[in-house]
């Protein structure tokens, strides 16, 4: 998908009128289903004109050019795109980055990143390199061979500048893309020197059916991709897989030869409670499907913060297989692709779900795969925008005339093993609570008896160097802005030996990315895994799927205990989805919420209340700390 293309004569004729800024808006609101922000619109209006003269003056006028060309599978955007034949009369398009900037501030410490205004950005050079890769990977091949190249345009940066993203970028891989400034855009000492500046040298025009041909290539991962991602994944320790997890790998394996081999579609369904391995199965999966000839797989989650921790530890160059699913299906998915879908609970039953009995996207998308794998914890399911359920895609496959099976996991590897405080937590969060006095040794659980106590813990096993993080119900306001500070919202006071008292802390950040100058603060995607996110409380959508050694929950105001049950107060959520529930409808959500925050810990947990009467309930099955 793009918003335009035509040569670079043609757009030039176009773009300083403003008829076309309003096409291209409104192609972008078709494409995406949101109007472009002002902000966006904007940097059009400024870059595209100063990008179309400099290709001008390059003598590039016949060639063809796209603007904000869509890259399907990691849901990116290039600025533009040059497309030519070079001499041998291969295709070759030229990737360009275009920025307005005219300072920006950069840190030796942290090369891969620049703030420019009040924003922390990727290095320029590595996005394209980015983009880059992914035309290499996913759209070059046998069939349709590309020479792809990428820059940077910052029309406006004067020499200092660039000099500075230059140094940045010769530290790494980013050097291979070329940094233009100001100074850099004028056809000096010749056009041609302008043009092999742009990676455009001995460029020649391309016909109209050549470029439609570009536009209308398959995107899928390369063999070559496939086996280094295979490699690494099959490299990786933490995806090594023992007992039921092996066993459920080998039965997904026989179900994909199966269904490739009888040439009927397959919906396969491993649910287990957490800390039961499905997230490493569906890695493990992964790394087997990408070693066998002709594979197209991909793996799935509607959680970004699993996604984006998935890629860190895979290696980002596999973004493309490894990627976010919410409200539409991703590109380049075909008749013999395998989806592994984790954290399936999770996957968006809203909007579409009154449209049918299954979710509309969902369908879709196991409609178009040889066979789709769900991971699943009914249990895990915290907003009523989610909902998908094992009996669902039992009736899903049996009205699609799907093959179906179903591998449920049963061994622990999470909480130190533990299937004796596995079934405590899952009995204790049950609507009557039923949960008896825990007597087990091989968990390490207590009842803190002040919020500072439980601070405590966390920071000493912080200081030796583990794991540990406090997480809470959403009963506090989360206003503080994405850049730090961060304002000291959770706050909670009880009455301690020497009277009244209050503890303070900062929700996560909500940044997807680490500010520059606060680098203790992690982004939110890493707040479970990066130095500093003990220092602040996390909550359902940062924590579910993590795991850290020690694990601290906090409960509010939103379940407490009275006689025989729970009792839930949606009245006390800050959660815009869930306050205006009914109680009754409010508490299965709770209940599951704080079943997922006090499985976290792979070695300790330590729960709180705020209410008196349960925090009561809780020390009575749980013995306190110990001073």
């Amino acid at each position: 998908m793009h918003l335009y293309a035509g040569t670079v004569a043609e757009a030039a004729r176009q773009v300083d009128d403003e008829t076309f800024i309003a096409a291209a808006e409104r192609r972008f609101t078709q494409m995406f289903g949101v109007a472009p922000s002002p902000e966006e619109s904007r940097s059009w209006r400024r870059s595209w004109p100063a990008l179309t003269r400099i290709l001008r003056s390059a003598g590039l006028e016949a060639v063809h050019l796209l603007l904000e060309y869509s890259l399907p599978a990691t849901g990116e955007r290039v600025d533009a795109i040059v497309v030519g034949k070079e001499a041998g009369g291969r295709l070759r398009v030229v990737a360009i980055e275009l920025k307005q900037w005219t300072h920006a501030q950069l840190s030796a410490l942290r090369p891969g990143m620049v703030r420019t205004a009040d924003r922390i950005v990727q290095h320029p050079a590595r996005q394209v390199g980015g983009y880059v890769h992914y035309l290499q990977q996913w759209v070059s091949h046998d069939d349709f061979p590309l020479d792809v190249r990428g820059i940077v345009v910052l029309h406006d940066a004067p020499a200092d500048l660039v000099g500075g993203l230059r140094t940045q970028a010769a530290r790494g891989p980013a050097g291979a893309f070329p940094v233009l400034g100001r100074d850099d855009l004028t056809p000096a000492p010749s056009s041609a020197d302008l043009a092999r500046r742009l990676g455009c040298a001995d460029l020649s025009p391309v016909t109209w059916d050549e470029v439609e041909r570009f536009l209308q290539v398959e995107h899928r991962p390369s063999p070559a991709l496939l086996e280094r991602a295979g490699e690494v994944i099959e490299g990786r320790d933490a995806f090594t897989l023992i007992g039921d997890q092996d066993l459920a790998r080998q039965e997904v394996l026989h179900a994909v030869d199966d269904a490739r081999t009888r040439g009927r579609k397959s919906i396969i369904v491993v649910t287990g409670g957490p800390g039961t391995g499905k997230t490493v199965i569906a890695c493990r999966l992964l790394g087997d499907l990408c070693k066998q000839p002709g594979s197209n797989p991909r793996l799935l989650s509607p959680s970004g913060t699993l996604t984006r921790q998935l890629r860190r530890t895979v290696g980002n160059d596999y973004r493309g297989l490894i990627a976010t699913f919410l409200n539409k299906t991703p590109a380049g998915i075909t008749h013999d692709s395998v989806l592994l879908l984790d954290e399936a609970h999770r996957a968006r039953t809203y909007p579409d779900h009154q449209h049918g009995a299954f979710p509309v996207i969902l369908g879709k998308l196991i409609g178009q795969a040889a066979v789709t794998v769900l991971f699943l914890d009914e249990r895990q399911i915290v907003r009523p925008t989610e909902g998908l359920t094992l009996k669902q895609l039992e009736q899903h496959a049996q009205h699609t005339g799907s093959a179906f099976a179903h591998i449920d996991l049963v061994s622990q590897f999470r909480c130190n093993g533990s299937r004796a405080y596995q079934q405590w937590i899952d009995r204790l969060f049950q609507p009557d609570g039923t949960a008896p006095v825990w007597k087990g040794s091989d968990y390490d659980l207590a009842v803190a008896t002040d919020p500072e106590e439980l601070s405590d813990w966390v920071t000493d096993h912080t200081r030796r160097g583990q794991t540990a993080r406090v997480t809470a119900g959403f009963c506090w306001p989360w206003d503080s802005p994405d850049s730090p500070p961060l304002l000291p919202e959770v706050a909670i006071t009880w009455h301690g030996p020497e009277g009244p008292r209050t503890w303070t802390r900062p929700w996560n950040s909500r940044a997807d990315e680490s500010n520059f100058d606060h680098p203790d603060v992690p982004a939110r995607p890493f707040w479970a895994t990066d130095t500093g996110g003990h220092d602040q409380v996390g909550c359902i959508y940062t924590a579910q799927g993590m795991e850290y050694a020690y694990n601290a929950v906090i409960m509010g105001g939103d379940l407490v205990r009275r006689g025989d049950r729970w009792i839930a107060h949606p009245e006390e959520s800050h959660d815009s989805q869930l306050r205006s529930l009914a109680p009754d409808r409010y508490l299965p959500y709770a209940l599951n919420t704080y079943r997922v925050l006090a499985t976290r810990g792979t070695r300790g947990t330590r729960l709180y209340s705020t209410d008196t009467i349960t925090q009561e309930f809780l020390q009575a099955l749980a013995s306190p700390l110990e001073a």
